[in-house]
């Protein structure tokens, strides 16, 4: 299924975390935050939004930070995805 997000949304996946500590303790499922840290999957148009004019910063690919509550999580062919404003982005993270 192909996603396309409308105007200043964008649809994350969140990048796997470590499963175990730097001291080999394995964490299970339930202790772990929700991660941070994702990939951008898709990137809406932006366009005019409440009257400002809406440049979307991010392309598909990006590995971007975001606050920790921000988007809704669905569940689509499987994967687990968030939907959200670009201004609930933090950064772009570069390599």
């Amino acid at each position: 299924m192909k996603i396309k997000p409308l105007f200043d949304r964008i649809v994350i996946k969140a990048v796997e975390e470590k499963q175990t500590t730097e001291s080999g303790i394995v964490l299970p499922g339930s202790a772990k935050e929700k991660p941070q840290m994702a990939e951008v999957i898709a990137v809406g148009p932006g366009g005019v939004i409440d009257g400002k004019e809406v440049v979307m910063q991010v392309k598909v690919g990006d590995v971007v930070l975001y606050s920790k509550y921000a988007g809704s999580d669905f569940k689509i062919d499987g994967e687990e995805l968030t939907v959200l404003r670009q201004s609930d982005l933090l950064a772009i993270v570069e390599k």
